[in-house]
């Protein structure tokens, strides 16, 4: 345990830090979750919005620093990709 004033607050902090970070970790890995579903669905409408909120959810983590904005694009894009190509495949294959 910290003995000086300047560790406790920095206990305080790392704590509250961890605990905003846990959240964030949380919300984009239910994301990323919630996209894959979509996509195994195949649902256009479905897959679009869940493409979007991922994104959105990607982006916010990024601007609060929980995550690298490059680690963002990354996401961002692997999700896309995943997207673009079941929207290529649905096209191809006549329903």
């Amino acid at each position: 345990m910290p003995h000086t004033k300047s560790a406790w607050k920095r206990l305080r902090q790392t704590e509250k830090r961890r605990r905003r970070n846990r959240g964030w970790a949380k919300i984009i890995k239910t994301a990323k979750k919630e996209a894959a579903a979509s996509l195994k669905a195949g649902d256009a409408a479905q897959i679009n919005t869940t493409f979007i909120a991922a994104t959105k959810q990607f982006d916010k983590a990024a601007a609060k620093g929980v995550i690298h904005r490059n680690k963002a694009a990354r996401l961002k894009s692997r999700l896309a990709k995943k997207v673009n190509a079941t929207k290529a495949n649905a096209a191809k294959t006549p329903a």
